[in-house]
């Protein structure tokens, strides 16, 4: 039963907060802390997520206008951006990395509702990259391509099902996607669906033989051997479906096997692209529309960089960027098991926003989620004003 608590509180709650005193002890986060603990710095940032502060002084003024709700909020210290400061660039990133993974695993079952095919039997993840542009000077472990520019280049890993990320990864915005491959954990019978960034064929040799499937675009120089061609029971969708190998010597001894090359028709301009996949078993038409949710994962960059606070950095250092991105995942999970849990009509935009000036009030958290609607009624006409009067 609700007891009067604010809503940031009922939404830090959710959490699993054992766990991450458990990630604390193991990667000694509180060590020789004597006031503000991880737990306080990670309700920080999540405040700050939340409600979209744009600096560590927008963090601490935020906070000052409500000292007295802090006990109640869950701060055990008080909070001054210097001290928030010291706290991003010193305590080890990789608690709130595996603590975002927790959050996200338990989410995964309950946002997994939607069904992309009835006929698929294989899990379907989505691999690509974002880049963030930052200042060189401020950030001079993240270089770009170009000279005196930089970049952060966001590299994730999206399950389709739940449109949650599984792997989330750095790099200076310089290196090149291809280098994701390595270190992502490659589940058995899962399609990974990439563009041609990702075109390695030593690389996918690897994920082969690790019993998954991948589905990309080809390059417009890639040489192939036509081995034989397949029926095609949809003209109109499907250009041409063969088994073909590599035509180069030196090119097929980094993979040997036979691979298949669909031709399939954009159907908004009739143009056509041409995929490779290691799935023989599905048809052309299956083939080139799940191609077509690997813009899911550009949806997904372009939400998170929207609405969640990590294109403006809090602090310059590697784990103060890390810390505060995988804190941004840690919200957006959140968010959305508790959308699916409460059925609420709104999207995650709207919940965000409901959030933002909701989090220092104490209304029950399912009545914010459940009731959530923010559909104009067809009975109530629109008004507005006549700028030019004829």
């Amino acid at each position: 039963m609700h007891q009067g608590q604010y809503v940031f509180s009922q939404l830090m709650r959710q959490l699993p907060w054992h766990t991450f005193r458990r990630l604390v002890r193991r990667y000694h986060g509180d060590r020789y802390v004597k006031r503000f603990s991880c737990v306080d710095q990670f309700l920080c940032m999540a405040l700050a997520q939340l409600t979209g502060r744009e600096s560590l002084r927008d963090i601490e003024i935020c906070l000052r206008a409500h000292h007295e709700k802090w006990f109640h909020l869950g701060f055990r210290s008080s909070v001054s951006r210097s001290t928030l400061a010291d706290a991003n660039e010193s305590r080890d990133w990789r608690i709130y990395a595996e603590f975002a993974h927790v959050v996200i695993a338990k989410a995964r079952p309950v946002c997994g509702a939607e069904v992309l095919d009835d006929s698929l039997q294989h899990s379907l993840y989505a691999l690509d990259s974002s880049t963030i542009d930052v200042c060189l000077s401020l950030f001079p472990w993240a270089p770009a391509m170009h000279p005196g520019c930089g970049g952060i280049k966001l590299h994730t890993v999206l399950d389709l099902e739940s449109h949650l990320p599984t792997f989330v990864d750095f790099s200076p915005s310089k290196q090149h996607d291809v280098h994701l491959l390595d270190p992502i954990a490659i589940k058995p019978g899962a399609i990974y669906v990439m563009d041609r960034g990702y075109l390695d064929f030593e690389r996918l040799f690897r994920l082969h033989n690790a019993g998954a499937f991948f589905l990309m675009r080809a390059k417009k120089n890639l040489q192939v051997s036509r081995r034989c061609s397949h029926p095609i029971s949809d003209r109109t969708r499907t250009v041409c479906d063969q088994t073909v190998v590599l035509a180069r010597e030196v090119v097929r001894t980094k993979y040997p096997l036979p691979f298949r090359r669909v031709r399939v028709r954009d159907g908004s301009d009739g143009k056509s692209i041409v995929l490779l996949t290691n799935q023989f078993q599905l048809s052309a038409v299956a083939i080139g529309t799940l191609y077509r949710h690997r813009w899911q994962i550009e949806l997904f960059f372009k939400w998170i960089k929207q609405h969640l606070r990590i294109k403006a950095f809090y602090g310059h250092s590697p784990n103060a960027v890390k810390t505060q991105v995988w804190i941004a995942m840690t919200v957006y999970a959140l968010i959305a098991v508790l959308k699916q849990t409460w059925r609420s009509p709104a999207s995650l935009y709207e919940l965000l926003q409901i959030l933002s000036v909701t989090v220092f009030d104490k209304t029950p958290i399912n009545k914010l989620f459940s009731e959530a609607d923010t559909h104009v009624s067809p009975d109530d006409p629109a008004k507005q004003l006549i700028l030019f009067a004829d």
